[in-house]
C-alpha cells in the first residue's frame, strides 16, 4: 500500500459551496480534462494517439475517486498495489495489468499516476494512460494473435517512480525503451502523458489558490454526491426491486482456435443497490482475448452506459460506486489467472456495452439499443523500405478500424463510426504520406446495417494496397456471431477479411492473425461489421428507404427487407411496396425483442461454407490446453 508523504497534515474543514462556485469548479475541471487531451495530441508521435486519440485521462480527489475523466481507471487499485512512498514531484508509471489491480488491461497501455500537492497537502491525482503502438514482444505492435501468456506480448513495466522529486529516472526509461521497435514514438508519447498530467495538476492547484483548499475539496465532495444521488434515482426508475435480469453475448474466438466464448451476466436490484454478477461467464480463454477487468471499472462502465442512455446531462464520476456491487470469479474470461495473455482485450471491452444494453433494455424498451460495433479492431502493417530515399528504414503502422453503430430508439446508427465517441479516423492522406500504401477504397457497405425502423449503421470496406513488402496483423471479431437486432430489427452483417494478391489469387484471412506476408500490389480488404437494426423494418418510411438506395447505403435487393420495392436507382414503386409489406406482415411470427440471428449450432455447422474459415473448437480449461501445447 502506498504511503503518501505530506508536509501539511492539518485536517481540512468542510464548507458549503454555492451553486455558482460549484459550477465554476466543475467546468474548470472539465476544461482541464480536455486540456490534457490537447497537450498529448500535440506532443505524441504515434498515429494511434496523435491521430486516433487512443488515450484516457482523469482527475481525481485525494482518495483517488475520479471527478472528471473520459474512460475511467482505478487510481485506488493502483495505489493499493504500489509498495512505497509517494511525494511531491513523483510520477508513477506501470504497464503491468496484474500489478495494478487491472487499472489497465494490457501491456500496450502505459499508465501514469501523478499526485497533486498544494502547499504540502495532497489535494488530488491526475492520471492518464495511452496505447503505445509497440512495446516489444514477438510481433510488431506487440499484439500476437496466438499469444498464450503476457510474456509474449512485450515489455511489462512494474509500478515504479518514473520521476522522483521531479527527477527523471533515465536509466529505467532507457531499459524500457530498449525493448521496443519505435523508441522515439514511445518517448514522445510518454512525454506527452507526463505533460498532460502535470498540466492537470497545475490547473488543480490554480483552483485551490483561487477558491481555497477547503472550498475546492468540498466542491469535489458535492460533485461526487450529486452523481450518487442522481444514479440512485436512475436505478430505482430503471429496475424493479428484487428482479433479476440476465443477458449473454459472445466473443467469436480467441485467436488460438477456441470459441465462441459466452459472456453471460446478471443484474439484480436490492433496495438502492444493483448487483452485477459475472459468475456464469466463459472460462479464461487460451488466447489473448481475456479482458482482465476490476470491479471499479465494471461500475464505471455500467454508470457510463446508464447515464449516457438515460440522462446524458449528468457529468458522470466515481460518486455512484457504492450503489453497485460486482461479482467476478477468478479464472474467468473477466479475471484470468496470471500470466494469461491480454493483448486482444478490446473485444471484451466493447462487448460489455452490448451486455449492459441487453440487460437494461429488457424492461426499458425506450432505451434499448441493438448490438453495434462493440470493439476497436486493429490493423497493423510493418516492414523495411526497399528502395528510394528511405531505403532500409523501418516503418510500422498501428490503426483502429470503425464499423456500424447500432440502431437506437432515437434514430439510425451512424455508418462507419467508432465505439468510442472521442476516437478519430486516421486520414487517408496521412496514411498515404507516411506509409508505403494506398487507400483504394474507404466506403460503407450497403445492407451491412441491420434492417429496422431505425437502421443499424453500415460497416466499412477499407482496401489497403501495399507498395512495399512487409507483414500485416489483424485483430477483429464478429466474424462468426451476429450483431443482434432489437424490437423487430434485424441483425447486422458480420465482418470479414481477405487479400487480393497481385497474382490474381484471393486469400481469406481469419479475424485474428499476425505475420501475414504482403507484397507490392497486394490489396487487403478490411471489412467491418454493421450494427443491428431497431424496430420493425416494415414501419420505416418507404421514401427514406428509396433515398438510401439512391445514396448507396441500401441496395434495391436489401430494400425488400423493409418491404420496399424500388429500382436500382431508387425509384419507388408504391403499389408494389404496399402489397409486399402486407404479405410480409401476414406471414411473419411475433416480432422478437432480440433477433440474435441463426442458432449458434447452425452458425457453427455452416461456418466454413459461409465464411471460408473453419469453425472454432469449444473453449477448454486453460491448463488442459497448456498441457496439450507442451506448456507447463
Amino acid at each position: 500500500m502506498a504511503e503518501i508523504l505530506q508536509t501539511n497534515t492539518e485536517p481540512v474543514g468542510r464548507v458549503d459551496i454555492d451553486p455558482v462556485t460549484l459550477d465554476i469548479i466543475e467546468n474548470a475541471l472539465r476544461n482541464a480534462r480536455y486540456e490534457m487531451d490537447e497537450v498529448l495530441f500535440r506532443t505524441a508521435l504515434s498515429p494511434g494517439i496523435r491521430e486516433q486519440h487512443d488515450e484516457f485521462p482523469l482527475i481525481a480527489n485525494p482518495d483517488g475517486k475520479m471527478v472528471v475523466g473520459q474512460f475511467g481507471l482505478s487510481v485506488p487499485d493502483f495505489l493499493a498495489n504500489f509498495d512505497g512512498t509517494i511525494g511531491e514531484g513523483d510520477i508513477l508509471m506501470t504497464s503491468d495489468p496484474y500489478a495494478c489491480g487491472a487499472a489497465i488491461s494490457h501491456a500496450n497501455d502505459w499508465l501514469l499516476v501523478v499526485p497533486i500537492f498544494h502547499e504540502g497537502r495532497l489535494v488530488g491525482w491526475a492520471s492518464m494512460f495511452g496505447h503505445m503502438s509497440d512495446v516489444g514482444g514477438k510481433t510488431p505492435c506487440s499484439m500476437p494473435a496466438d499469444a498464450r501468456t503476457i510474456y509474449e506480448e512485450g515489455v511489462i513495466v512494474p509500478p515504479f517512480k518514473l520521476y522522483e522529486g521531479g527527477v527523471l529516472n533515465e536509466a529505467a526509461l532507457g531499459i524500457i525503451l530498449n525493448q521496443v521497435r519505435m523508441p522515439e514514438w514511445n518517448r514522445a508519447d510518454l512525454n506527452g502523458l507526463v505533460a498532460a498530467c502535470t498540466t492537470a495538476a497545475r490547473r488543480v492547484t490554480e483552483l485551490c489558490d483561487r477558491f481555497g483548499v477547503e472550498a475546492y475539496l468540498s466542491a469535489l465532495d458535492d460533485l461526487l454526491d450529486r452523481n450518487y444521488q442522481a444514479m440512485k434515482v436512475l436505478l430505482a426508475t430503471l429496475f424493479e426491486d428484487g428482479q433479476t435480469l440476465e443477458f449473454a453475448d459472445y466473443i467469436c474466438d480467441d485467436g488460438c482456435g477456441y470459441g465462441p466464448y459466452e459472456l453471460k451476466i446478471s443484474l439484480t436490484r436490492h433496495g438502492e443497490k444493483i448487483h452485477l454478477d459475472f459468475s456464469h461467464a466463459a472460462p479464461q480463454a487460451v488466447g489473448p482475448v481475456n479482458y482482465f477487468i476490476n470491479e471499479n471499472l465494471v461500475r464505471m462502465f455500467f454508470g457510463i452506459y446508464v447515464i449516457t442512455v438515460a440522462d446524458p446531462q449528468i457529468l458522470w464520476n466515481d460518486g455512484f460506486y457504492p450503489l453497485i456491487d460486482v461479482t467476478i470469479p477468478e479464472d474467468s474470461f473477466w479475471k484470468p489467472r496470471h500470466p494469461a495473455a491480454l493483448n486482444a482485450r478490446n473485444h471484451g471491452i466493447g462487448r460489455v456495452f452490448d451486455l449492459f444494453g441487453g440487460l437494461l433494455g429488457q424492461t426499458n424498451p425506450e432505451i434499448l439499443n441493438a448490438a453495434g460495433f462493440s470493439s476497436s479492431p486493429h490493423f497493423m502493417y510493418s516492414g523495411h523500405y526497399t528502395s528510394g530515399p528511405r531505403e532500409g528504414e523501418w516503418f510500422q503502422l498501428y490503426s483502429i478500424g470503425f464499423g456500424g453503430v447500432p440502431g437506437r430508439p432515437v434514430g439510425d446508427g451512424p455508418d462507419g463510426h467508432s465505439l468510442w465517441p472521442s476516437f478519430r479516423n486516421i486520414p487517408c492522406e496521412y496514411l498515404e504520406s507516411y506509409y508505403p500504401l494506398r487507400i483504394e477504397r474507404w466506403e460503407t457497405i450497403a445492407d451491412s446495417g441491420g434492417a429496422g425502423l431505425h437502421r443499424g449503421g453500415n460497416g466499412v470496406d477499407v482496401a489497403y494496397c501495399f507498395e512495399e513488402p512487409g507483414t500485416i496483423a489483424i485483430h477483429d471479431d464478429r466474424w462468426l456471431t451476429y450483431p443482434w437486432g432489437v424490437n423487430g430489427g434485424r441483425p447486422g452483417e458480420r465482418g470479414r477479411k481477405w487479400i487480393d494478391r497481385a497474382d490474381g489469387t484471393r486469400e481469406v484471412l481469419p479475424s485474428k492473425i499476425h505475420d501475414v506476408p504482403v507484397g507490392p500490389g497486394d490489396v487487403l480488404h478490411f471489412v467491418t461489421w454493421g450494427g443491428g437494426g431497431w424496430g420493425d423494418p416494415l414501419q420505416r418510411p418507404a421514401e427514406l428507404v428509396a433515398l438510401e438506395v439512391r445514396r448507396g447505403l441500401v441496395t434495391a435487393e436489401g430494400a425488400r427487407d423493409y418491404g420496399v420495392v424500388c429500382t436500382a436507382d431508387g425509384t419507388l414503386d408504391e403499389a408494389a411496396t404496399e402489397r409486399l409489406r402486407a404479405e410480409m406482415d401476414e406471414a411473419r411470427a411475433e416480432v422478437p425483442v432480440f433477433d440474435m440471428g441463426p442458432p449458434l449450432a447452425e452458425i457453427l455447422d455452416r461456418c466454413e461454407e459461409e465464411t471460408g474459415l473453419p469453425a472454432p473448437r469449444p473453449p477448454v480449461d486453460v491448463r488442459s490446453a497448456a498441457a496439450l501445447h507442451g506448456r507447463r
